[in-house]
């Protein structure tokens, strides 16, 4: 883990409104996964930068017990156009702590990590965190993937 400095971005994808509580971001976020690449959303985004995949949670009510959105999809010159179904939202950038963590996707590699995060002692913003899946989440059984958690200034 490490401090870095975030620089502002929008993202645009598709989003669900879900919580930590009895394992429902897990399955929400998952169906959100599912979605995504069963409906191909990655090549109907105008505008992207590049194809890594952004898995944004934002518009915290308190902090990680309450609900949140989780925003799948990636980062985009600007959000003059939306389409229909998706959801866009500019970063502010900041402050974060960067966390990498490898090994295979399907093996639940991402909510170990992120069970690693909520015990951390850690002074949260929660205003928004992300991972990101660029080129080196592939192949899925041997990821690297990067997740930034906003600090307090």
């Amino acid at each position: 883990m490490k401090n870095v400095q975030i620089e502002p971005f929008n993202l645009l994808g598709i989003s669900v409104r879900t919580s930590n509580a009895n394992g429902q971001a897990a399955q929400e976020i998952g169906a959100l996964w599912q979605k995504f690449m069963s409906e191909a959303v990655l090549e109907k985004i105008p505008n992207k930068i590049d194809n890594s995949i952004y898995c944004l949670y934002t518009d915290y009510e308190g902090d990680h017990t309450l609900p949140y959105t989780a925003l799948l999809g990636c980062k985009v010159n600007n959000l003059d156009e939306i389409p229909e179904g998706m959801m866009g939202k500019s970063f502010d950038g900041g402050a974060y702590q960067k966390f990498t963590t490898k090994g295979d996707l399907s093996q639940g590699l991402i909510v170990k990590q992120w069970m690693k995060i909520w015990e951390a002692p850690l002074d949260r913003a929660y205003t928004a965190d992300f991972e990101v899946f660029g080129e080196k989440a592939n192949p899925p059984s041997n990821a690297e993937v990067d997740i930034y958690i906003a600090l307090r200034n």
